[in-house]
């Protein structure tokens, strides 16, 4: 999930963060839908949603991964960038991508599951241990990603970030949104997957002290110069 020294030009690479991040959201949103259709069990329900984003997550990333790196995600760009694989222009124009992408697959689960285009969420997400959850699931996420890049196993990415998102699903207690583009999408679609926009600021907030501890942490354990202008 990291960008390498030869890749494709920035209009194909932001090409596939968008679509990368509009599948993903599809994926949360639209599994989010049906497994509240499917069961009333909220443990299964979220089990079932777990399973499919984890499973079109390895997806995915396998798909758009060659061309962009499949950052997918504005915190992950924007730590590339602080450890030298995006330049400054690079990581905004994946930032926007992502987040362009990511309103594109809420809207998209909302209309395939018959619900209005757009939906703002009313389910609150608001509590320090919600804000907490995000830092450390963000952290985690992002460990993921550089210390398998880093190490030299980027083959084995596109199973370990999935397998890190659907085991943190169950183990933080804001089910790991860990994700900018993401929370801001599911603020779109008023479903099981929704989160109230009210809320969603301390999420991206929380986000991001967790991708900064991570970034820093990733530095010290790997300190591989890789530099861009």
């Amino acid at each position: 999930m990291l960008s390498g020294p030869s890749t494709p030009d920035l209009p194909r690479r932001a090409a596939a963060e968008a679509v990368g991040t509009g599948l993903l959201v599809l994926a949360v949103i639209g599994s989010g839908i049906a497994a509240a259709r499917l069961t009333d069990d909220a443990g299964l329900r979220l089990l079932l949603n777990a399973a499919a984003t984890a499973g079109a997550l390895v997806a995915v990333i396998l798909a758009v991964g060659p061309v962009s790196g499949a950052h997918l995600n504005p915190v992950v760009s924007l730590a590339d960038r602080v450890l030298g694989g995006l330049t400054a222009a690079e990581a905004g124009v994946y930032c926007g991508a992502q987040l362009a992408g990511g309103a594109l697959g809420a809207v998209l689960a909302n209309v395939i599951f018959a619900l209005p285009a757009v939906s703002l969420s009313s389910h609150p997400r608001s509590s320090g241990p919600l804000w907490a959850s995000e830092v450390v699931a963000t952290f985690g996420l992002l460990l993921v990603v550089f210390g398998v890049g880093r190490s030299g196993r980027s083959a084995a990415a596109p199973f370990a970030v999935a397998a890190y998102i659907g085991g943190a699903y169950f183990f933080t207690s804001s089910t790991s949104f860990a994700n900018p583009a993401v929370t801001l999408a599911r603020t779109l679609s008023d479903t099981f997957a929704g989160i109230a926009p009210a809320s969603a600021p301390a999420f991206v907030v929380a986000q991001t002290v967790g991708g900064g501890l991570a970034t820093a942490l990733v530095r010290w354990l790997y300190p591989i110069e890789r530099t861009r202008p």
